[in-house]
This record gives C-alpha cells, sequence and structure tokens, in this order.
C-alpha cells in the first residue's frame, strides 16, 4: 500500500521490495523537495549507495498492527509521533543518578535551575512558564525545596498577592554541583548516536518545536 502523500510505507521495506533508485537522465533536473505551503526546498540530498534500514522498534510493530486494520489510512505520522512520544516516556523513567542522588526528581531540578539561568527572581506563574509546568505543581514543588533551604520566597511590597522566588546560596551551589554530572549522565544516554547524528536530530526536533510552537494554539481551535 502506498499512502496518500506518496511515501512508502514500512511495508515494502520489511519485505525487501524497495524500488530500485531512479536513474537521472543526463539533462534531468535534480529531484525539488517540497518546503511549506508547497515551496521548493531545494534538491534532495544525495546519498549514494545508502539504503536506510527498516526500523525495528515497538512503534514499527503498532504500525504494521493498525496497517492491518486500516490498510487504506496513512500510518506514517504515527512513525514520526509515536517516536518522540515513546523516547519521552523512556527518558522520563530512566533513572538520572546524580538527581537521584541530591534527593531532586527532574521536575524540581528543573525549576532551580530555571532560577540559575536566568540569574534572578521569578514569580511562581513565571516558573511554572519555564519548566512547562501547572501552578499547581509549581507551588508544590517550591514548598518543598523551600523547606530543603534550597529556594527562598519574599512578598512583593506592593501587591501582596505576589511572591518572588530565589535561589539560596545552597540551591545555587546543588545546581552548580550536579549540572556537569547530570550533563555526563546524558551524554552516556545519547552515546547510541553518533555525533553527527545528535546534531542531525537537534537540529530537525528544533525545527519541529519552532514549527509546532506557533501552530498548535490554532490546531486546538
Amino acid at each position: 500500500m502506498t499512502p496518500t502523500n506518496g511515501r512508502p510505507t514500512a511495508e515494502h521495506a520489511e519485505a525487501g521490495d524497495r524500488p530500485a533508485p531512479a536513474r537521472t537522465a543526463p539533462d534531468a533536473r535534480p529531484e525539488r523537495r517540497s518546503g511549506p505551503g508547497g515551496a521548493e526546498a531545494g534538491p534532495a540530498p544525495a546519498r549514494a549507495g545508502h539504503v536506510p534500514a527498516a526500523p525495528d522498534d515497538t512503534v514499527a510493530a503498532v504500525v504494521r498492527q493498525w496497517r492491518a486494520v486500516h490498510p487504506e489510512l496513512d500510518t506514517g505520522p504515527m512513525e514520526v509521533i509515536g517516536r518522540i512520544n515513546r523516547c519521552a516516556a523512556l527518558l522520563q523513567q530512566a533513572e538520572d543518578a546524580p538527581l537521584r542522588r541530591a534527593g531532586l526528581s527532574r521536575a524540581e531540578f528543573d525549576l532551580l535551575g530555571a532560577l540559575r539561568r536566568t540569574g534572578h527572581e521569578l514569580t511562581p506563574g513565571e516558573l511554572a512558564r519555564e519548566t512547562f509546568s501547572s501552578g499547581a505543581a509549581v507551588t508544590k514543588r517550591l514548598k518543598q525545596l523551600t523547606e530543603r533551604g534550597l529556594v527562598e520566597r519574599r512578598g512583593d511590597t506592593r501587591d501582596r498577592r505576589v511572591a518572588h522566588v530565589r535561589l539560596t546560596d545552597s540551591g545555587r551551589d546543588l545546581v552548580d554541583g550536579i549540572l556537569p554530572e547530570q550533563l555526563a549522565y546524558e551524554t552516556a544516554v545519547l552515546s547510541v548516536l553518533s555525533a553527527d547524528g545528535q546534531t542531525d536530530l537537534a537540529a530537525l526536533l528544533g525545527d519541529l518545536l519552532g514549527r509546532l510552537e506557533g501552530r498548535m494554539g490554532a490546531l486546538r481551535a
């Protein structure tokens, strides 16, 4: 089956039924790729002699099952979004050893990190936006971190409803001590990819994220 967007499905790849590479006549133009809105994005990169291996992961199995149930549907989006979600879930389940040793969750470290990298006080609302968290979750984490002496709050002199949060000296020292260890841990996690692979993946994810951040509001509506 070929989806409506013209992309070959993984069923062909798994069966070894890949089409032979097209030969380009001497006077033929290189294939053009379509960018956003149908604009040409330049010639497709030549990858002579390279045939991508068929994916063999849990998402590939899920896609095969859906194709058996609904062969008329294009399941291509599942191959991207499904893998992003699966990778995110696995990374969230992984034990962040440096954080665990410090008695911190990833969410708590992100909150402390937001205060450290911005270099100034933040309100709970600003912390929620910086860490992509709900206000209730930030309030709970701030209470725990305050009890540990890692952050402190002060009231706004003009509006008692507003609080300002900053790192204590202990909180700043903790973040600065953990960060190199945490980066080394994450480097080990990503070592399954080559340096070039990591660079390419970061660029693709950055492009996707930038576009989604501008479009998700419209898609929800």
